[in-house]
């Protein structure tokens, strides 16, 4: 078996990276951003020509939370279209059958009813403050169906949720909230501050599964067999959530983390910065059913991120 798995460096194609391994595949096809361009179409092209994968896991995009979608929402649109119309439509035309993209929950509308279901794709108005980002996934999934329709492709797609663990971005701009959480909670213990700011009131609820989970849920999606696919993903729904199955509040979340990390300080939180979506809970209930469920506890989770975070703090602390 020879895949090809965009987006190693990151952390779910890393997840993904260390279960492939561990299955022995024979061959993992990887290259970085500074060796293959997933934005330059040519270079994309020559590269599926020349190596030929037996299939491809789309786990390469630009990512991140609220403030870096709200400050860059051209660059989160634009990159990751061409991300997607290029690994997928060259795929195809390399004659790769086998092909799984991951997606994300804002794909789904703000004011969705909860757990959000796979039906409730384009049901209604999308999050504004990551629009530009979950309409280019939705066009991805789209994509993924079409050439299925059109061509007889088996490229299916998971919709996480939240997801945190190693190899997660820190970035105090650019990360999302977990691990900002974490970063900003531990330089706080190790500066003496008295409290820590949070952004929005601390409200809103999401729901956090850990990458090595996904990892796994993206790899048994991946080995269904056709028939079961196909009847679980009738009427096009072609997407496949996966979520950890309960929600939390952004509070107790940083009341969780602020316990984790042994910071003594005060949490406030600043209500003139945005929520974002009211509650994100996914309706997993179709990979229940197909026989996969999240395992890693979110305390258990949180514990060994910091765990890993301050093994790997040298590399943060420029950034």
């Amino acid at each position: 078996m020879k895949i090809f798995l965009a987006g190693h460096r990151g952390m779910v194609g890393g997840a993904i990276f260390r279960k492939l391994e561990a299955r022995g595949i024979d061959e993992i096809i990887t290259r970085t951003s500074s060796e293959l361009d997933l934005c330059d179409q040519a270079a994309v092209r020559e590269f599926m020509q020349s190596e030929k994968p037996d299939a491809v896991v789309l786990a390469a995009a630009r990512v991140g939370g609220i403030m870096a979608n709200n400050t860059y929402p051209a660059d989160f649109i634009y990159d990751n279209l061409l991300i997607q119309t290029n690994v997928i439509g060259q795929a195809h035309a390399a004659g790769v059958q086998k092909l799984l993209f991951l997606g994300s929950s804002c794909i789904y509308p703000r004011d969705v009813e909860q757990p959000m279901a796979e039906s409730a794709l384009l049901t209604g108005v999308l999050e504004p403050t990551n629009e530009p980002y979950a309409i280019a996934k939705i066009a991805g999934i789209k994509l993924c169906e079409s050439f299925n329709r059109q061509h007889g492709r088996d490229y299916r797609s998971v919709m996480p949720t939240n997801l945190y663990g190693p190899g997660d971005n820190f970035h105090p701009e650019k990360s999302h909230v977990l691990p900002a959480m974490i970063r900003r909670f531990h330089e706080a213990k190790l500066s003496g501050l008295k409290s820590v700011v949070i952004w929005g009131t601390g409200k809103p609820l999401r729901e956090f599964l850990h990458v090595d989970d996904m990892a796994e849920a993206s790899l048994f999606v991946m080995d269904l067999p056709n028939d079961i696919y196909e009847r679980e993903t009738k009427e096009m729904l072609s997407h496949i959530n996966v979520g950890y199955g309960t929600d939390i509040s952004i509070r107790e979340l940083a009341e969780l983390v602020r316990e984790v990390v042994g910071f003594e300080g005060d949490i406030e939180f600043d209500d003139s910065k945005p929520d974002g979506t009211p509650r994100k809970l996914m309706n997993s209930e179709r990979l229940h059913r197909l026989g996969w469920k999240a395992s890693t506890a979110l305390r258990e989770g949180i514990e060994s991120t910091y765990s890993w975070y301050q093994d790997h703090i040298d590399d943060f602390r420029s950034k």
